[in-house]
């Protein structure tokens, strides 16, 4: 297979980032998507416990606040499990942390899946944040994994994979939760333990790949058995350059202090990375996609569509994410990481303002499917770049040595901001309406601003080439 072997992709490869992705980032997508569907249920339901137990039904606005704490409660998980990134990465390695995160995804799934037969709502809570603490962790260990093992070449595109399978997960949860499959009073606790089988998939698989070469090397310095790594990823022992490369790396890396929480700010050729890295998960989350996801129906019922209406075009709106990723994958390495966030990012700012004018006018019939094409639109621009690129242009930014802690900061900036919406974006819609989406668009020109100015281009560089960029820009300003 003389093409794939110049390519850089082999069958080991492929499978190590199946083993890695699938077993992940679908825990990320799945479960944020996974109390869309199943709402007025789950509202019924604590409705009901709540009634057994004080004999007394409950205000709406009580309902409304657990399930506010259901939903949010993932996203405090996640930061949890971002913060301990740098931690587990470096205690047990990349594939390690991947491994033993499966616990907690166990745990989630018992509690979850159990919670209406235990009459129990405070078990769906419990089990949302154990789930949102393993999504957390995976997020921060799944894409340095994956960049860590992918050529130079093919880094945009593999890095891409950890978006995909969000996305693809999010659809799935979606499809499950429809009333003709899990989607009913009796079923829909099944739809929440479905989340242990691709853990299942990653605790069969993971382990017959090797860990990340460069964590080999670079964190425990073993130098052979980090070229045998190698030899297995990219199924040739002809590995000597990118070998010369990872022990330039380590050289240099052995150079400086060990890389800390202060060193990260201080030292400016690692604070300019780090802000950027910053800001690029930000915009991703605050761009207002996780709004769109977590409330679409809602959003299409406001404007003016019947509830089954809605919930198929919430399932429309996940099949164009996913087909849209699946472009960008292809596009990343092309057209380079900046130029498809710059368009992302610039597409949503004009979306947001079409789907302003769409909820303000959800009186007339015909803006309600306008508003369904503007979501649509506002998902494309969405998976073009802001929802993949921020993933793996952060393990892009940095050298081994200091990879682990700016994943853990920036990962935990990405899901407090995701916290922050998920709380602020229902009451914010109640109180200014449609109008909700013009703070959204400018948080948008904000940040393609920022990507303009700040943010370089990593395309087929390597981490001591994109170090130089930082270091001579660090120069220029003292």
């Amino acid at each position: 297979m003389p093409f794939i072997r110049r390519s850089g992709v082999t069958s080991h490869l492929i499978f190590a980032i199946a083993a890695a992705a699938i077993g992940s980032s679908f825990q990320h997508g799945y479960n944020t998507g996974v109390v869309n569907a199943p709402t007025d249920l789950i509202k019924q339901f604590i409705n009901e416990t709540f009634h057994e137990r004080f004999d007394e039904y409950p205000e709406k606005g009580t309902i409304s606040l657990i399930f506010s704490i259901m939903v949010s409660i993932f996203c405090v998980g996640g930061m949890i499990g971002a913060l301990l990134t740098a931690y587990v990465a470096e205690k047990f390695g990349r594939k390690g942390g991947l491994l033993w995160n499966n616990v907690f995804v166990f745990v989630a799934a018992a509690l979850m899946g159990f919670s209406k037969l235990c009459r129990s709502y405070e078990m769906l809570i419990l089990g949302r944040f154990f789930i949102g603490f393993n999504a957390g962790l995976n997020a921060g260990l799944a894409p340095m994994y994956l960049t860590e093992i992918s050529p130079v070449n093919l880094r945009g595109a593999i890095g891409t994979i950890y978006q995909l399978v969000i996305t693809i997960s999010i659809l799935i949860s979606n499809i499950l939760g429809i009333p003709e499959i899990f989607g009913t009073e009796d079923k829909w606790p099944i739809l929440f333990a479905a989340t242990v089988v691709p853990s299942i998939f990653m605790l069969a698989t993971l382990p017959l790949c090797p860990e990340s070469p460069k964590h080999i090397l670079i964190i425990q310095g073993r130098d052979v058995n980090a070229q045998r790594a190698l030899t297995w990823f990219r199924g040739t022992i002809e590995v000597h350059d990118e070998m010369d490369e990872m022990r330039a790396e380590y050289e240099a890396m052995k150079l400086v202090p060990k890389v800390t929480l202060h060193e990260m700010w201080y030292n400016p050729t690692l604070r300019q990375p780090l802000v950027i890295a910053v800001v690029v998960m930000l915009s991703q989350q605050l761009s207002g996609i996780n709004a769109a996801m977590y409330f679409s129906t809602d959003i299409f019922e406001k404007a003016g569509l019947v509830k089954k209406e809605a919930l198929y075009s919430t399932m429309g709106m996940g099949v164009i994410n996913v087909a849209m990723t699946l472009v960008s994958l292809i596009l990343v390495d092309r057209c380079g990481r900046r130029t498809l966030h710059l368009f992302g990012l610039a597409g949503m700012a004009v979306t947001t303002v079409i789907l302003t004018l769409c909820l303000a006018l959800n009186y007339i019939k015909v803006f309600g499917y306008i508003s369904i094409v503007a979501v649509f639109a506002f998902v494309i621009m969405f998976a073009t770049g802001p929802g993949s690129i921020p993933w793996f242009l952060v393990a892009e930014l940095f050298g081994a040595g200091a990879r682990a802690v700016a994943t853990s900061i920036a990962v935990a900036v990405n899901w407090s901001a995701n916290f922050v919406v998920g709380l602020a974006f229902l009451p914010l819609m109640e109180s200014i309406r449609g109008n909700v989406f013009l703070i959204f668009t400018f948080l948008l020109a904000l940040f393609w601003l920022f990507t303009y100015k700040k943010v370089p281009e990593t395309k087929g560089k390597t981490a001591e080439e994109i170090a130089a960029v930082f270091r001579q820009k660090a120069y220029q300003i003292n």
